[in-house]
């Protein structure tokens, strides 16, 4: 039966039953949902074959649309991806914050079941503190937003449970009062060509040059 826990942003010394709580489901394969700065994500070990195939099953997410993997700061990023001379200047700017880079994948993250593209990682440090919180007790997170497939971003925490249920083993749900996510995703970095190249735009328009 899954688990619901209201966490403030602003309250973090209260959210330790609750972190803990996800921390351990995610340990065991399942599926956890937590507030970002830009939507609810739901998540699950990036390392563990059968906890990704679970997300990709929970989503309903086509295979070919990769997971990215959330982590707790650029170095924990590096370890992932290859860090570009262009990779580092973008995370100096932007992380922790809403954009994911799209890197070539290190020996560490080589053999992850994230999707078909096998050779690419793409890799985001959150801005948000219950976020980052629960990425330091678990290490990297396979995710993604949290709705079905195609349809829009939830927003509403009885929605959330009401759409996935005991699906998700954990739902952090923002209290009463906390600041609600933008709604707008990630802007998308692709970094394993020639050039940069930006897949989606977010809420930042374009990477400087």
């Amino acid at each position: 039966m899954s688990r619901v826990f209201e966490v403030d942003p602003e309250r973090l010394e209260e959210a330790g039953v609750a972190v803990r709580a996800a921390a351990r489901a995610v340990a065991e394969g399942a599926v956890v949902v937590f507030p970002t700065e830009t939507v609810y994500g739901m998540a699950a070990r990036p390392d563990l074959s059968s906890a990704t195939r679970r997300l990709f099953a929970v989503k309903r997410r086509p295979a070919a649309l990769n997971l990215p993997v959330l982590v707790s700061d650029p170095a924990a990023g590096w370890r992932l991806g290859v860090a570009t001379p262009e990779a580092r200047r973008l995370a100096d700017r932007y992380w922790p914050g809403p954009l994911t880079l799209v890197l070539r994948r290190t020996r560490a993250s080589s053999r992850w079941d994230l999707g078909e593209h096998t050779g690419s990682v793409a890799v985001r440090v959150p801005a948000h503190a219950v976020a980052r919180r629960l990425l330091v007790a678990t290490g990297p997170l396979a995710a993604t937003s949290a709705n079905p497939s195609g349809a829009p971003p939830i927003e509403d925490p009885e929605a959330l449970v009401e759409t996935f249920g005991d699906d998700v083993a954990v739902f952090l749900v923002l209290a009463p009062g906390a600041a609600r996510p933008s709604g707008i995703a990630s802007t998308v970095v692709d970094l394993t060509g020639d050039e940069a190249l930006v897949t989606r735009k977010g809420t930042i328009e374009a990477p400087p040059r």
